[in-house]
């Protein structure tokens, strides 16, 4: 099958490599229809080479038509069409049972101290195999995979996948009160469907911080106040507290995470890493990594006394300097944590259906072939075309 696949920092390359089989009498084999380009993606492309093997296959966010099933499945069959939760996770054990599955502990990585493994996500999360290809090998055939009808496009379940989970824990994790304020700093897929969420959900004012004109413009159309961080810039929180008496929004959700534009110590750091043998580059860092932290004390800055942030955002790094005294004073509350996919799919799945309240018919911006991957991981990366989101097509 042809497959996207990882082979160093901004070297992604669509190869041909063996079909993946049943191995488990619970796997199912999914041919892929579509399957998304997320932001976590270029983590793996910029920065946690230390964590990849040349020839990894990349993906998270897949749907596609049940192929093949393991003799032990009975709640699939072959032509049902399903979509694939970025969490490899069992759905029975202790953490699945309690809505926790992105810490499942059948799939936890125990060896490096990390949850749930995660399709398509580097040595930290299990190094599986990913959906950026033809085929996907999925476990828990019974519990993992999200049934979907026959005949609406890909596009409008796709995103029960990453995207929509992801946001929509984000903003219930937020705790916006009724007819209250929330900024979104960083508005990517899923801050941006953060917004979308959070106005659906009714909250009164939703503020969207960015620096990317068609980000800022496609957040604008949906309702949502923009701010153009270059602008505002240092300014930013000021802004925020004049447009809410004085006090900042009820709520933060931080969508951005370790990303290392503009901070130059953090990029060195990692790029360092980067550079050296496997073992050491993890050692560094496993033990001396450092993110950028001013998406975070941005989110301190702007919440109101009292307020929670919500962090989405990816952070790798193992000595982030954190504002304590800040976040004490103000009595701030903090929530955070890879969504649980299948936790939220109840509560989201009556929502896809042809009223798109959330706008998930249009929510791609580009729709590209897999072969034409490795271009679209560069243009995501360097913000061009755009790009908010791709789907591609195997």
């Amino acid at each position: 099958m042809r497959a996207l696949t990882w082979h160093g920092k901004r070297d992604v390359r669509v190869d041909t490599v063996p079909d993946p089989g049943i191995q488990d009498p619970t796997d199912i084999i999914v041919k892929v229809t579509s399957s998304g380009i997320c932001g976590s993606d270029l983590h793996l492309y910029e920065v946690l080479g230390p964590y990849l093997d040349p020839g990894d296959i990349l993906g998270h966010e897949p749907m596609g038509v049940v192929e093949e099933v393991g003799r032990e499945v009975t709640a699939l069959s072959a032509g049902d069409r399903v979509v694939v939760p970025f969490n490899v996770s069992c759905g029975t054990c202790w953490m699945c049972e309690r809505g926790l599955h992105s810490q499942c502990e059948t799939t936890q990585v125990t060896e490096r101290g990390t949850g749930a493994s995660l399709f398509g996500f580097s040595k930290l999360y299990g190094q599986v195999p990913g959906g950026q290809a033809e085929f996907l090998r999925v476990p828990f055939g019974n519990t993992l995979p999200v049934k979907v009808p026959h005949g609406p496009p890909d596009d409008r379940f796709v995103y029960l996948s990453d995207v929509l989970p992801t946001a929509w824990q984000a903003v219930r994790y937020a705790d916006i009160p009724p007819g209250g304020s929330v900024t979104v700093l960083g508005l990517g897929p899923i801050g941006d469907m953060a917004t979308r969420i959070a106005l659906h959900q009714g909250a009164g004012l939703v503020i969207g911080v960015d620096r990317v004109p068609e980000r800022l413009a496609r957040a604008r159309a949906n309702g949502v106040h923009t701010l153009d961080l270059d602008e505002h810039g240092k300014d930013i929180g000021d802004e925020i507290r004049r447009l809410t008496q004085g006090r900042g929004t009820d709520a933060v959700v931080e969508a951005v995470g370790m990303e290392a534009h503009g901070a130059p110590v953090a990029k060195a750091v990692q790029q360092f890493a980067g550079l050296l043998p496997d073992a050491i580059g993890e050692k560094v860092m496993a033990r001396a990594g450092v993110d950028s932290m001013a998406a975070f004390d941005t989110a301190v800055d702007v919440v109101r006394r009292g307020g929670t942030i919500s962090v989405v955002g990816v952070y790798g790094g193992a000595i982030d300097p954190v504002p304590m005294l800040t976040l004490f004073d103000k009595q701030i509350q903090l929530r955070m944590g890879q969504a649980n996919v299948k936790h939220w799919v109840d509560d989201i799945l009556p929502l896809l259906d042809d009223s798109d309240p959330l706008g998930v018919d249009g929510f791609a911006t580009h729709r590209l072939p897999l072969e034409e991957g490795p271009a679209a991981y560069k243009t995501f990366q360097a913000r061009q075309d755009g790009m908010v989101k791709t789907l591609l097509t195997p």
